[in-house]
């Protein structure tokens, strides 16, 4: 059964999910983020099968999230972030924000996260652009942008 290509779609929610939408791929986004950048450890880190692996690294490199680099005289590459990539994990903080306070349960969270400017630990909030308010989904009207389907 062929997979719908959410990336024709005109929505900016569907075409980011045609690129990082497979399970697997926020993961490996992750990984590399906190510099399991070789195929070895992410494999080891995942437990993913190699054939899942290489493809999903294909794919993210052929999107220009993860650049391929070699580190080695044979063929062994390690994957790095690249701008593209490095905005996605800005989402995936996010999505953590969302999995800590409604996912954590008692335990708390798994992971924190100490903010580089101040030392603090902190997490991630929606701020709008231009007034620096908290911007959520019920603060905003979506309006029809110049690339809405006609």
């Amino acid at each position: 059964m062929q997979r719908t290509n959410f990336g024709e779609m005109a929505c900016s929610i569907a075409r980011t999910l045609d690129v990082i939408g497979e399970p697997w791929s926020p993961l490996i986004l992750r990984d590399v983020n906190v510099g399991l950048t070789r195929f070895e450890q992410l494999q080891a880190d995942l437990g993913i099968s190699r054939k899942v692996l290489t493809e999903r690294l294909n794919h993210l490199v052929a999107h220009g999230v993860l650049e391929r680099r070699p580190y080695d005289r044979r063929p062994r590459f390690e994957y790095v972030l690249t701008e593209k990539g490095t905005e996605l994990v800005d989402l995936l903080m996010v999505m953590v924000g969302w999995g800590d306070k409604w996912l954590a349960g008692e335990a708390g969270p798994p992971v924190l996260y100490r903010h580089h400017a101040c030392g603090q630990i902190s997490h991630v909030e929606l701020r709008c652009a231009h007034c620096g308010q908290p911007m959520h989904a019920s603060d905003v009207d979506p309006l029809a942008g110049p690339g809405a389907a006609t």
